[in-house]
C-alpha cells in the first residue's frame, strides 16, 4: 500500500500469527478509506475469551471499526468522536452475542485514523499498543489499561519488571466487560517524513523494548520489519508465545 501526498511516501504492512496457541484470536486490518484518498484505518483486536468466543469478539471489533470508517467523512466528522463510536459500538455488539455464547467473549482494541491533510488520531482500550516513533526514537505510546501498568504509574514496578510480571495479563479496562470500556485517544497534529505508527497485541510488543522496536522500524520496510519482528517474538517466546498480530505505517521521505 503506498500514496503519495505532502513529500511523503506511505507504506504499509500487516502481520499475524498463531504463535504457540491452539488458535487465532488476534485480528488486524490495515485498509485506505474506499472513497477517500490518503485516509487510512489500521485496528489491531485482541481476542479472549475461549476458541469460538475470542475471535467472535475481535471479528466484530473488524466489522464495526470497517462499518463505521466506511461511512466516515475527513472534512465533516470529528474523528476521536468516530474513534469512540468505534470503541462503544464494538463493546455492544460483543456485549450482546455474549448473551448467546458459553464463554465471555472479551478483546482489546487499538486503532488508528490518518486523515488525507497528515493528521492522525487514535483510540485504545486494554493493552493492544499504538507506538508513534520519529526515525528511531520514541515519540509517544498508548499505556496500557492493566494491573501491571496501575502498579507502574505508582512507581511500585519498573516497565522491566510489569514485563515479566504473574498478573501482567490482568486487564482493567476491555470491550465486552461488566464496565464500560475507556477510550484514550491521541491526536498528532502532523505526520512527517520518518515518523511510523505500530499498533501490534501484547503477543509482539511483551518482547521488545521501545529501543527495539525503534531501531527494527526505522531500519527495516514495514514488510521487513513485521516479518523480522513476529519471527524475533516467536523465539523469545521459547514455545509460550500469545497469538501475535500488528500494523505498521511508515512516511517515508520522497527522494528529491
Amino acid at each position: 500500500m503506498s500514496s503519495n501526498s505532502k513529500g511523503y511516501r506511505i507504506s504499509a504492512s500487516t502481520g499475524i500469527h498463531k504463535g504457540d496457541r491452539e488458535y487465532q484470536q488476534d485480528q488486524v486490518i490495515l485498509i485506505a478509506h474506499p472513497r477517500i484518498n490518503g485516509c487510512l484505518l489500521g485496528v489491531v483486536a485482541d481476542g479472549m475469551g475461549g476458541r469460538s468466543g475470542g475471535r467472535k469478539a475481535s471479528d466484530q471489533v473488524m466489522m464495526t471499526c470497517k462499518q463505521l470508517f466506511e461511512r466516515y467523512s475527513p472534512t465533516g466528522d470529528d474523528t476521536p468522536t468516530v474513534l469512540k463510536q468505534m470503541v462503544h459500538e464494538s463493546h455492544l455488539v460483543i456485549k450482546l452475542t455474549a448473551i448467546s455464547s458459553e464463554q465471555e467473549p472479551h478483546s482489546t482494541i487499538a486503532a488508528f485514523i490518518i486523515n488525507p491533510n497528515g493528521e492522525c488520531h487514535w483510540v485504545h482500550a486494554g493493552d493492544s499498543r499504538i507506538y508513534h516513533f520519529h526515525g528511531n526514537r520514541l515519540v509517544k505510546r498508548t499505556m496500557d489499561h492493566s494491573y501491571v501498568q496501575t502498579l507502574v504509574d505508582r512507581g511500585e514496578l519498573t516497565e522491566e519488571e510489569a514485563n515479566v510480571h504473574p498478573q501482567s495479563n490482568i486487564l482493567m479496562g476491555c470491550l465486552g466487560a461488566e464496565d464500560d470500556p475507556p477510550a484514550d485517544v491521541h491526536f498528532i497534529q502532523q505526520l512527517r517524513p520518518g515518523d511510523t505508527l505500530l499498533a501490534c497485541s501484547d503477543g509482539v510488543w511483551h518482547y521488545f523494548s521501545a529501543e527495539e522496536l525503534g531501531s527494527v522500524l526505522s531500519s527495516l520496510s514495514p514488510r521487513e520489519a513485521s516479518e523480522f519482528l513476529i519471527e524475533k517474538a516467536r523465539q523469545r517466546g521459547h514455545g509460550g508465545g500469545d497469538n501475535l498480530s500488528l500494523a505498521i505505517v511508515k512516511l517515508e521521505p520522497l527522494a528529491g
